[in-house]
């Protein structure tokens, strides 16, 4: 992590904060035998925290090239296991409870999302961005915990292509704090944000009923593919792979090739879930 400037304090000590509770909540994991729970978070907090320790700053081709094959890796993982582990729980309990459950989650996902961008006018003691990841990882990480206690013998195959996004996500946000010269410890917080709540969420057993799990099921696969669908690498002027872009001299062309990278990750992204789970099947 990139040292602080001493007008982020405040920011600092969140991150710092952060990573104190999930490393007191771990304790309490190993305790309740939450396992894999604890597995699915520390994954999380690695790939978020260590993929926005800056090194070198890379050149804008290479970084929008970062971008598509973290997002396209992600995003085709994230699709398959909602798709694979999600979807068949949920109506296998109750078809049109778990639909409904699934249309709920993708609109609240895009709800949340959308009424997410005002923050960016708010003056809140951190960014946006780093706000928008906080708030994510919350949420993912209750979702998780719920999932795995209603059915605990759900493999780590789910849970880790469900957070396989931290990365590519926090080399993003870290990307754009030290390009604002800002201190990109703030990234702590959402990293450890899923182990937090997943952990939380994991301690509490729900009634045993096929409509509510019904319901659990269906609300997290729409809401894991509501985020899939968001990072899939959209090439375009105007998104944030073609704003990287535009700062190279041959932004169209790059773009017409990333298109082609962002096809290639997003099936390896979904093949890899599938060698994954016949590995364990």
């Amino acid at each position: 992590m990139s040292q602080p400037g001493a007008s982020a304090p405040a920011r600092t000590y969140v991150g710092y904060a952060g990573v104190l509770a999930f490393v007191v909540l771990s304790g309490l994991a190993v305790s309740a035998g939450l396992w894999k729970v604890l597995t699915i978070g520390w994954v999380a907090f690695i790939a978020m925290a260590g993929a926005a320790i800056p090194g070198k700053r890379a050149a804008a081709s290479k970084h929008a090239g970062r971008l598509v094959w973290g997002y396209g890796l992600a995003a085709g993982a994230m699709v398959t296991s909602a798709a694979v582990f999600l979807l068949p729980q949920a109506f296998g309990f109750d078809p049109k409870v778990g639909g409904f459950g699934v249309a709920a989650g993708i609109l609240l996902g895009f709800a949340s999302h959308t009424i997410g961008h005002r923050l960016a006018h708010l003056d809140l003691p951190f960014d946006a961005t780093t706000a928008h990841l906080t708030a994510h990882s919350l949420t993912a990480g209750i979702i998780i915990g719920v999932v795995y206690a209603t059915l605990p013998e759900l493999g780590l195959v789910l849970g880790l292509a469900i957070v396989s996004h931290k990365g590519p996500a926090g080399y993003a946000a870290a990307r754009r704090l030290a390009s604002n010269d800002k201190s990109t410890s703030i990234i702590l917080l959402p990293a450890a944000g899923v182990g937090i709540t997943a952990i939380l969420s994991g301690l509490v057993s729900l009634p045993a009923s096929a409509q509510l799990n019904a319901a659990v099921f269906g609300f997290a696969a729409g809401i894991f593919l509501h985020i899939a669908m968001d990072f899939l690498p959209r090439c375009e002027v105007g998104g944030e792979v073609g704003e990287v872009a535009q700062l190279t001299d041959d932004a169209h062309a790059l773009l017409d090739r990333l298109r082609v990278h962002a096809v290639v990750s997003t099936s390896l992204g979904a093949f890899a879930v599938l060698l994954a789970w016949l590995a364990v099947a």
